[in-house]
């Protein structure tokens, strides 16, 4: 494992996408930088995903992480809103295999549990967690959006060099070499017999 290593968190949302870096150097962390990505102005779905994938990708071209943790999309209800969700993630990761980082998914419940102890922590309580492991000043504090997104990464930060049952990917060819099985192949029509 290299010694010094950046480490980009994002917390994906159609609303807002948070997100959060830190700089590893051996057990030692950093934040170097979190904020959130406000997409409410945007009333078309598409022009939203076209600014989480710009937007990551600055964040990559701007601070050059080793690694992209983000937080994979939870079971809800509501089948649009995880449609959406999926979308915004989809995205993202998409603007890390192009720039060949790559990528961890963690579950909302290993994130909690690995920074808090509780799969049940409230998201103020993961983000008073960060703030004392990372000393961040309180008036530095940000959105709940941001915690997550560095939530995310810091979750990463503590799996490295451990092994992890979480999905992670490597470039493009990985992403469908592990995925190939959910991807169908167009049939092509028969020829009609004549």
């Amino acid at each position: 494992m290299p010694k010094e290593q950046i480490i980009l968190g994002i917390d994906p949302g159609t609303t807002i996408m948070g997100y959060g870096i830190l700089k590893v150097n051996g057990n030692k962390t950093e934040m170097l930088a979190m904020g959130v990505l406000d997409l409410k102005k945007y009333t078309d779905h598409y022009l939203k995903l076209q600014r989480i994938f710009a937007r990551t990708l600055s964040l990559i071209d701007e601070f050059h992480p080793d690694h992209l943790a983000i937080e994979a999309p939870f079971f809800g209800k509501n089948v649009q809103s995880m449609l959406k969700l999926g979308r915004a993630q989809g995205v993202a990761m998409s603007a890390a295999l192009y720039r060949d980082i790559p990528i961890t998914e963690y579950a909302p419940l290993k994130i909690k549990m690995a920074i808090t102890g509780s799969g049940n922590a409230s998201k103020e309580q993961v983000a008073d967690m960060l703030r004392r492991f990372l000393s961040i000043p309180q008036d530095q504090m940000l959105p709940l959006d941001a915690t997550d997104g560095l939530a995310a990464a810091y979750c990463h930060f503590l799996q490295l060099g451990r092994p992890t049952s979480e999905k992670a990917y490597s470039g493009w060819k990985d992403f469908i070499a592990k995925n190939e099985s959910k991807v169908k192949t167009p049939r092509t029509k028969k020829p009609e017999k004549e």
